[in-house]
């Protein structure tokens, strides 16, 4: 999700962007790239009256074959959480309630439960598929400082991986921001790296050797290794640096070769990269579709499948989107 702070309804959003292919060395212009239209699915929300927009984030496929999404937005009462059948187009509401903001969705690999995080409330909570038992597996300050809970992957372990935008009170785009390792046997919350430009999209290489986190305000996407037990960072550098004019890093998916999906906000676009930071397709919605769309802010790839599923967002609703993937769809495409 990016972060463009808006006045609504409920507490300010954030939502994140963007991706560019870096210039080559020697300053040339780089191989051009391939392009991909995207296909509408069905529109799953309209603009809520309460908040004046809707912005859907997070899909997943759930065990039971649905796509849950969520919308950032929804006002009480309003669908915060969607379950979409992609082959008969419908859509129900799994999960409302009167306060949170939620801003990514993933299921979890051993107990099969929802995750989601809660931007405002600072937490991250699990919930059955039909959006009962909900339960804090998170929430409150960590080494002093309240989260701002954005996107989350699961390491091999079962820890959670989350991405802390801003931390406390300071403006978005000033790099206050975090990545926090939360432990699966003590649910305790570490630090694992700091003072980042409103960390957004993460997500493990299919080996889970590095994982890949997305720079809202900074435009880039860092690569991280970690220790053997992932809770600490052995190496980091910035991988791919973005250049999308008005758009910004959004959220992050991995296929099962390694290729990164990174969502755009302010662009109803996605750029897919190889491995070694090539930009190699970018994703579009048609022509006739795109004034009413603004932000195509997360992917996800059915399981085992190449089609994939975008978020995309604007004056014209919320709307589930399909396009070919490059390769398979693993754990670290389903949701974050």
């Amino acid at each position: 999700m990016k972060r463009a702070l808006v006045s609504v309804g409920v507490p300010a959003v954030l939502l994140l962007t963007g991706c560019t292919a870096a210039a080559t060395p020697d300053d040339t212009a780089a191989p051009a790239t391939g392009k991909q239209i995207a296909e509408r699915v069905v529109q799953v929300s309209d603009v809520h009256e309460a908040t004046g927009m809707t912005l859907l984030e997070g899909p997943t496929f759930g065990p039971d074959g649905g796509l849950y999404v969520v919308d950032v937005v929804a006002p009480p009462g309003e669908g915060k959480i969607l379950r979409v059948d992609v082959e008969d187009e419908s859509v129900e509401t799994v999960y409302t309630d009167d306060a949170s903001v939620l801003t990514s969705a993933q299921f979890g690999p051993a107990d099969g439960r929802l995750y989601v995080t809660d931007f405002i409330g600072g937490a991250v909570r699990s919930m059955t598929t039909d959006g009962t038992d909900v339960r804090d597996v998170f929430a409150g300050p960590v080494d002093g400082v309240p989260m701002q809970p954005d996107d989350i992957a699961f390491g091999r372990d079962g820890a959670l991986y989350v991405t802390d935008a801003a931390g406390a009170t300071a403006p978005y785009w000033e790099a206050t921001g975090r990545v926090v390792r939360i432990d699966p046997a003590t649910a305790k919350g570490t630090v694992l790296a700091s003072e980042l430009p409103s960390p957004n999209g993460i997500g493990f290489s299919p080996e889970y050797d590095a994982l890949w986190v997305g720079l809202n305000t900074g435009n880039r996407i860092d690569r991280l290794t970690l220790s053997p037990d992932g809770s600490e960072v052995a190496t980091a550098h910035p991988a791919i640096y973005a250049s999308a004019g008005v758009g910004q890093v959004d959220s992050i998916a991995v296929d099962a070769d390694g290729n990164l999906y990174v969502g755009v906000h302010n662009r109803p676009e996605i750029f897919i990269y190889d491995v070694e930071g090539a930009l190699v397709t970018t994703v579009s919605v048609p022509t006739e579709e795109a004034s009413g769309l603004s932000s195509a802010t997360n992917i996800a790839i059915a399981p085992g499948t190449t089609d994939a599923y975008a978020t995309i967002s604007g004056s014209d609703g919320g709307f589930v989107y399909r396009f070919d993937a490059l390769a398979a769809g693993i754990p670290q495409s389903n949701g974050g």
